[in-house]
């Protein structure tokens, strides 16, 4: 059995986690690519040390932020982990939102080979409007499923395609490593109604913004990792860093980190929506404590 709690930021994944875990005896696991990170414990809105200290808690902060999570990396550490709740008889629980990572870690991962090095250094090169306008030649489905402004994702399927001669579609149509045969799932996805979720992202941005989470990406800018590093990406550092770098002023990086927190999770609605099989439980309600017994009933243990 694993459990599985996903849904956009702000919608009461780890709460709805911890509740499971302390009704079960289960451990929560980490499927958050921010919050794999131990230099952002605020800012990407780890679980507390006093919530970790009520349940097993696996995958959180356990990278250094120069060192780089893929899914694969992940979904690697992933099935250790629900390996090792397994042995300890207890019900491992896999919270967090990032869906490539538990669609890799569900499905397996498209076996595309290394790049050239060269090739990846002369696409991350180039400005990212360039790098689209290529891609809508050389991978047009590529280029018209990923944003105009996502420097990563426009990089990767470019490399790809030059390295390979294959677009990255082609490869991930290959899927191998998944543990769907494996295990029973009992899966929920959080869709909660908008306002209810943007009112928490911006609440979660102003407690972010505190003297805590300064300081914390004041240290990661001092490390003076590369710009394109995972961690450097995590909502809230582009803009806290701003502000420390002056400019922007308290309230136009407050409202900016608003803004970002309210984009992101609109994208990860639209992706839980979309993407899971149908079949999963889908919560439209506002997960508050009344709600958390109707969600997991929702759950098919």
């Amino acid at each position: 059995m694993l459990a599985l709690i996903a849904g956009p930021t702000a919608s009461g994944k780890s709460a709805l986690a911890l509740a499971l875990a302390e009704k079960t005896g289960g451990t929560v696991i980490n499927a958050d690519s921010a919050q794999v990170y131990r230099d952002l414990r605020l800012v990407s809105a780890r679980p507390s040390e006093a919530d970790e200290a009520r349940a097993p808690h696996r995958l959180y902060g356990t990278r250094d932020g120069a060192d780089a999570c893929s899914a694969a990396d992940w979904a690697a550490d992933a099935k250790a982990a629900i390996a090792e709740a397994h042995e300890s008889g207890r019900l491992p629980i896999l919270a967090g939102g990032t869906g490539l990572y538990i669609r890799t870690l569900i499905d397996g991962i498209a076996p595309v080979p290394g790049t050239d090095p060269e090739i990846r250094d002369a696409v991350r090169a180039l400005p990212v409007g360039e790098a689209h306008a290529a891609l809508a030649v050389e991978d047009p489905e590529a280029a018209a499923r990923i944003r105009p402004s996502d420097t990563t994702r426009i990089a990767r399927a470019l490399e790809v395609v030059r390295s390979t001669g294959r677009t990255l579609g082609q490869w991930q149509a290959e899927t191998a490593g998944g543990i769907s045969d494996a295990v029973r799932l009992a899966p929920i996805i959080l869709l909660p109604p908008r306002d209810w979720l943007y009112a928490r992202c911006d609440d979660r941005f102003e407690k972010i913004f505190s003297d805590e989470g300064i300081d914390e990406v004041r240290s990661l800018l001092e490390r003076r990792l590369p710009a394109l590093a995972p961690v450097m990406r995590a909502i809230g550092v582009r803009e806290i860093a701003a502000f420390l770098r002056g400019e922007l002023s308290r309230a136009e990086a407050l409202e900016a980190g608003r803004a970002a927190t309210r984009q992101y999770a609109k994208r990860q609605y639209t992706w839980f929506r979309r993407q899971p099989p149908p079949a999963w439980p889908r919560f439209e309600r506002a997960l508050d404590c009344d709600a958390v017994p109707n969600a997991l009933a929702l759950m098919s243990f």
